[in-house]
């Protein structure tokens, strides 16, 4: 699915990564919020997301956080995922792609996605706001850790795997962490069940974080997404 609008271009650490930049009407400046996308790619839904976040005052970078493994183009699906054996076997090309982009090869790029919305025309000075969605929300997490500084509020949407058994397992990364966090889970998400959210939540509680937690009822994993077939409306708003 081709992009709305032209990308720009940011210097990451093993090449150029693609992004967007989304602004509100109104004349600057503009707190910056980084969007940081799911697994399905950098495609018109999210680029409504920023939109939607930039119509309430926010200057919106969206970067293509699959850039080794090719441009937005090429590692988004060409058709929405509306029907489920569609969705399943773009994910069995997808899942690779995010399981290879650890937390070594992320934090080189996250500082550099930082440095490129904060340089960015009409972003005010001070520090900005991340939000992730399905993988994307694990790569908030760890922007948030890495530039605690800079980085003042943070959103995760139905993040999977946010505890494990790993010695990098992100609900470790909290201790790091001084942004306000909110956490909205979807309570029928296999890669995040009801008892790794209780350990999320005590992960929050033990590292003193200002945090709100909520978990959204028949919502599956990835509810947010419009153009998918685990879409959720009510969940979604």
């Amino acid at each position: 699915m081709r992009s709305m609008r032209p990308f720009i271009e940011i210097p990451a650490a093993d090449g150029v990564a693609e992004a967007v930049v989304a602004r509100p009407e109104s004349d600057g400046p503009h707190p910056g919020v980084i969007l940081f996308m799911d697994a399905i790619g950098l495609r018109p839904r999210i680029e409504e997301m920023a939109d939607r976040i930039a119509s309430w005052g926010y200057v919106v970078l969206v970067p293509n956080v699959f850039y080794r493994w090719g441009t937005a183009e090429e590692t988004s699906p060409e058709d929405e995922l509306l029907d489920a054996d569609a969705r399943k076997e773009f994910f069995s090309v997808a899942m690779p792609r995010v399981h290879a982009l650890t937390d070594d090869l992320a934090e080189p790029d996250l500082s550099a996605y930082i440095d490129a919305l904060k340089a960015t025309p009409g972003v005010s000075k001070g520090p900005i706001g991340v939000t992730g969605y399905c993988a994307g929300g694990r790569l908030a997490l760890l922007a948030a850790a890495t530039r605690p500084d800079d980085v003042a509020a943070l959103g995760m949407f139905h993040t999977g795997g946010l505890v494990t058994q790993s010695s990098d397992s992100p609900h470790l990364r909290l201790a790091n962490v001084d942004a306000q966090v909110l956490a909205v889970h979807a309570d029928r998400d296999r890669s995040l069940p009801p008892e790794a959210i209780a350990q999320f939540e005590h992960a929050l509680i033990t590292a003193g974080v200002t945090h709100s937690a909520t978990v959204y009822p028949g919502a599956q994993h990835g509810y947010t997404m419009a153009d998918t077939a685990v879409y959720n409306h009510d969940a979604s708003e």
